[in-house]
């Protein structure tokens, strides 16, 4: 029985040229292998392309109408109209119905250079209030011989004989879908249309050259670590003489001695023996704004934190400063004397301590044990 050709694309025997590429072009849409992967899409498109082969030739429709089908065996036709390539891409199709393949035109030589990235170390000081640091560079520049050109001083970059000046060679090919016309970039011009007979001997043809040279880099204050800091145009200049690309300097921030950062917050430790923590005392530490003497009250208890207000790091975007935590921990003696130890036997005698007692947790004082809070419930 012979295939209804005209069902398979969806239109009526009397469909024009026009009618039955438009069917063709919709269902190539939907089931080509490149969109639909579907194995019964595949088979279905090898049918509707079929299809489009019979009725898009006039000696094959007319076979056709008369009730035949020109790709049976002896109907007249040729066979599979797949051949032994298989499939073409999308791509090939839609150049086919859309002028893919049209000229897209020679591509400028000169093109925009790539970002550079540098890291710098800072120690703290620099990164809460800011500083400026010099900073040496490698990076591609304009050729100062050929000023970018990428020719000879007295020569200039000559039309392409290869491609005529397009950039592109074309390739005219018939298939069952009529005549295809792919493009691809020439290759002795690079897509450009112009090729430099005499290269500049400093820069070889490029237009740059790279050379080491020295920035000043502004560092906000507050800023952090692994921040990045963009200097506009100061990367890679492009081929050709292009724009420059952007540098970027991120920060890393040196371990402090004393200091650990969170955000805009300072903390650090302050070890007290067991009598300062007791009895009170003064220390001095060297802070980012100078000499501070820490007061630690009488009875102050291990873990408890000073904290001195605006003694931090600045804000990044906002007015203000962090504060600076001061972590007391008490430190109890190991080794004691005899003197000493009598000492602490008097006071804890004194203090009626010589049996410890530990306090619940709702205050009332219980046995030498209890369950801790947040422990296991039975």
């Amino acid at each position: 029985m012979a295939v209804d050709y005209y069902a398979v694309l969806g239109v009526g025997r009397e469909a024009t040229g026009d009618e039955i590429k438009r069917a063709y072009r919709k269902l190539a849409r939907e089931l080509h292998p490149d969109v639909n992967p579907d194995p019964e899409a595949q088979q279905r498109f090898k049918t509707v392309t079929a299809a489009y082969e019979v009725l898009s030739d006039p000696e094959k429709r007319q076979i056709v109408d008369l009730g035949g089908d020109p790709l049976a065996p002896g109907g007249g036709g040729g066979g599979s109209p797949f051949g032994a390539g298989g499939f073409g891409g999308l791509g090939d199709i839609m150049d086919a119905f859309f002028g893919g393949g049209a000229s897209r035109g020679p591509r400028s030589r000169v093109r925009r250079g790539n970002d550079a990235l540098l890291r710098i170390e800072l120690d703290l000081a620099e990164t809460a209030f800011g500083a400026n640091r010099d900073i040496t560079v490698d990076t591609a520049v304009v050729c100062e011989v050929c000023t970018g050109s990428g020719a000879a001083p007295g020569t200039a970059p000559v039309t392409c004989p290869t491609c005529a000046g397009r950039g592109e060679i074309q390739q005219v090919t018939r298939s069952f879908l009529g005549q295809m016309v792919t493009s691809r970039p020439c290759s002795r011009c690079q897509g450009t249309g112009t090729v430099i007979e005499h290269p500049c001997r400093e820069c070889a043809g490029d237009g740059r050259v790279r050379k080491r040279r020295t920035l000043t880099v502004k560092i906000p204050a507050g800023i952090e670590d692994g921040m990045r800091i963009r200097l506009s145009g100061e990367g890679e200049v492009g081929p050709g003489g292009g724009p420059a690309g952007d540098l970027y300097v991120e920060v890393s921030e040196k371990a402090h001695p004393i200091f650990t950062r969170e955000g805009d917050d300072l903390h650090c430790d302050l070890r007290l023996p067991m009598t300062a923590a007791a009895l009170g005392t003064t220390a001095t530490l060297d802070t980012l704004d100078g000499t501070e003497t820490i007061t630690v009250k009488p009875g102050t208890q291990p873990a408890e934190v000073i904290r001195l207000s605006g003694r931090g790091v600045p804000h990044l975007r906002a007015v203000g400063r962090g504060h600076l935590h001061i972590h007391v921990s008490v430190e109890t003696p190991t080794k004691l004397d005899s003197e000493q130890e009598r000492l602490l036997r008097e006071l804890a005698r004194l203090r009626e301590e010589e049996a410890p007692a530990v306090v619940s947790a709702a205050g009332a004082t219980t046995g030498l044990f209890s369950r801790r809070r947040g422990g296991r419930k039975k």
